[in-house]
């Protein structure tokens, strides 16, 4: 057995084969079941012609075909490649030339953009359809189940196998992030578990560990929510998924199941997980922990769910597909009052601009960087790797691009993302902390805050808000909120009011689409 997804999924599964693996709405399988069907997936995939290290792309809604089309390629030593499933066609055709993608396992109601896109993917030869497709030559999925053994004939497989997760799109065309399978493990642990010294420790803690049913609501097409399912089997537990993020049915959900922990991605997810809960009717006992994720949770948001969940732990985590999972937000900080973080691990730093760790406590604003079980790079993208994963002193770093300092107590402040950092005047000024203090206005939904071009400052603070149910927010009275809580230079010049924010499917904020409402300067 190696430190491979696949290995660790069918020792747990020798193990602990009756407990239930995964549910979605009324389906369930346990993990000798869903083993079993990975299987057969697997046997397709290898008799279509899917030989080791070639690649597969999944363009579907959360549900049991995902998480077997993952362990399916992984089994076979192929790269499942996580497909947008919002994409259209162009974005399609990017992804499937730049993935090299050689087979695809999609849902049948994407066939029409599917179609469209194949002829400029020569790759791209065999097509697994989840429901009935139109494009002639597209296998269906439960047909191609159906058809092949459940034995486990597979070569053997490595520590070092390749998993990629596409990710970004907001800023610029989506980039595949190259994982080993040990390192992306290891990097993505839960950090409440010892870290296992063998693969045998992760079979001995499933065993051991009580039937937890964990649940990440944030699409599987997004590296959180696959890595939060391995994680969890590699603790034996129950993985639940909603198929499409909606807070009513979630809720009902955690009720029904006996969910112990969620996952959600930032404000996006946790403000209208909040005004459900708040309308009542739902039993919330068995919750242990609410985590949040990949986004920013402000601390009015982190504040209202306290107030609804007194009895469940409200977690802010950062990470990112580059990096995995590496710290957990100090409790009472936040953007709004300044936001810090407790590394999990030691392979945290800030580099100053020479790429050296800065001292705690000296005030040097850095760079936060990882070393250690980070990513290998980006596929296809080898300027890009070198920019992100510089090699200083024979060690090699990951720059996450988050603008940051260590302070005297070890903690890391993070003030914002640097690419995203607005320059007006010589002053810098991150969106996260202006958005956070402006979503703490009564009249204000959403809001995402941009730069846009200024003759006389270089750039003016300019925020997209999307309003409260009912409510029409006035500048001016937001210009007042604003100035109660930021200095000057950072509060909005220009506002832009919007029926619907938009966002990721996994709630991360599209600031390209934001840059451009509110250079409109109108209501959409």
């Amino acid at each position: 057995m190696e430190f491979n997804h696949a290995d660790l999924f069918e020792g747990v599964s020798d193990a602990v084969g009756d407990r239930t693996a995964v549910v979605c709405g009324d389906r369930r399988m346990t993990y000798a079941e869903l083993d079993a069907h990975a299987n057969r997936l697997a046997h397709h995939l290898r008799a279509a012609g899917v030989e080791p290290h070639r690649h597969v792309a999944i363009q579907l809604y959360n549900g049991i075909e995902y998480a077997a089309a993952i362990l399916a390629a992984l089994k076979i030593r192929a790269v499942p490649v996580n497909v947008n499933y919002r994409y259209v066609e162009d974005e399609l055709r990017y992804l499937f030339r730049d993935s090299g993608s050689v087979a695809l396992i999609y849902d049948a109601e994407f066939g029409d953009r599917v179609a469209a896109a194949l002829p400029d993917a020569p790759d791209l030869r065999h097509l697994i359809s989840v429901g009935e497709s139109s494009i002639e030559g597209a296998v269906r999925y439960d047909e191609a189940v159906a058809a092949q053994p459940a034995a486990r004939d597979f070569p053997e497989r490595s520590a070092d196998d390749t998993y990629i997760i596409y990710t970004g799109g907001t800023t610029g065309m989506p980039k595949g992030v190259m994982w080993g399978v040990e390192s992306m493990l290891r990097a993505f642990w839960n950090p409440s578990f010892p870290p296992p010294d063998k693969p045998a420790d992760v079979v001995d803690l499933a065993r051991s560990s009580g039937p937890m049913v964990m649940m990440p609501i944030a699409p599987l097409m997004h590296g959180a929510a696959q890595q939060a399912t391995f994680i969890s089997w590699c603790m034996g537990a129950t993985v639940v998924y909603a198929r499409r993020f909606e807070a009513a049915e979630v809720w009902r959900t955690i009720e029904r199941e006996r969910v112990n922990s969620l996952t959600i991605t930032g404000d996006a997810m946790a403000i209208p997980m909040a005004d459900e809960l708040a309308r009542g009717g739902y039993d919330t006992s068995s919750l242990l922990a609410f985590v949040s994720t990949g986004a920013i949770l402000t601390g009015t948001v982190r504040d209202r769910l306290a107030a609804l969940l007194p009895d469940t732990m409200i977690l802010d985590r950062f990470g990112s597909t580059e990096s995995g999972s590496t710290a957990e937000a100090v409790a009472g900080t936040s953007p709004e009052k300044g936001l810090r973080f407790t590394p999990d691990v030691p392979d945290i730093a800030v580099l100053d601009d020479a790429l050296r760790p800065v001292r705690a406590g000296s005030g040097v604003i850095g760079q936060l960087a990882r070393t250690g079980h980070i990513a290998r790079g980006y596929y296809n993208d080898p300027e890009k790797t070198a920019r992100t994963f510089p090699e200083v002193d024979g060690r090699r770093w990951l720059l996450t691009g988050d603008i940051a300092t260590v302070e005297a107590d070890g903690t890391i402040s993070v003030f914002g993302r640097g690419s995203q950092a607005i320059n007006t005047g010589g002053e810098k000024v991150f969106p996260e902390e202006v958005e956070a203090v402006l979503k703490g206005h009564p009249d204000v939904y959403d809001a995402v805050v941009t730069g846009i071009p200024d003759e006389r400052w270089g750039a003016r603070v300019a925020a997209v808000v999307q309003p409260a149910s009912g409510a029409s927010p006035d500048p001016g009275d937001l210009d007042a909120h604003c100035r109660r809580h930021l200095s000057g230079y950072k509060v909005p010049r220009a506002y832009a009011f919007v029926t619907e924010m938009r966002r990721s499917p996994a709630g991360k904020a599209d600031y390209r689409w934001a840059r451009e409402v509110a250079e409109a300067g109108g209501t959409t």
